[in-house]
């Protein structure tokens, strides 16, 4: 599997903000929170051309209600290992992968996720900025099987920076 990392670009943020207003016009109310997050979310960081957002609403429905709302954006479910949430990802009529939509709960506890948490601390140190992209550089140089295995490989840089973020922020682990 090829994974094409791309310098960071500007049309990101303008990619995001375009979604969140066709995910406001289907949502409406139901939204609690909406955020840009993954690494096209982080000025200056190279990253997979994807742009990843959080919905969160409450209640959580099925997945069937939401395959209903999405019905027509090119939206399609994805099945995760992740609980008590629903990914649904975006493509082109060509089958290019634009967009991951997360549709997760809503609590008091939503912006402590660590996906927040390691957006803003990376927001704010951008040394660590730099130090992820060449970790990423890196890594699409091996062959990987599949996007999942490439994810894994980073999970011991976003740890040690999770690890800084929650310190920060006063949180234990």
């Amino acid at each position: 599997m090829t994974i094409e990392i791309q310098s960071h670009s500007k049309n990101w943020k303008r990619k995001y903000e375009l979604e969140r207003k066709v995910l406001e016009d289907v949502f409406g109310k139901e939204i609690k929170a909406i955020e840009h997050i993954g690494s096209t979310s982080v000025p200056k960081l190279s990253a997979k051309p994807i742009i990843d957002i959080f919905l969160a609403v409450s209640p959580l429905h099925n997945v069937s209600y939401y395959n209903d709302k999405l019905q027509g954006l090119n939206y399609r479910y994805s099945i995760t290992d992740m609980s008590n949430r629903h990914l649904f990802s975006k493509y082109t009529a060509a089958e290019v992968w634009t967009h991951n939509l997360h549709i997760l709960p809503y609590d008091k506890n939503f912006y402590l996720r660590n996906e927040l948490l390691f957006r803003d601390y990376l927001r704010k140190n951008p040394e660590f900025v730099s130090k992820y992209t060449s970790l990423k550089e890196q890594l699409v140089l091996k062959n990987y099987n599949t996007i999942e295995e490439y994810t894994k490989s980073k999970s011991e840089f976003i740890g040690f920076v999770m690890e800084l973020a929650r310190t920060e922020k006063g949180l234990v682990k």
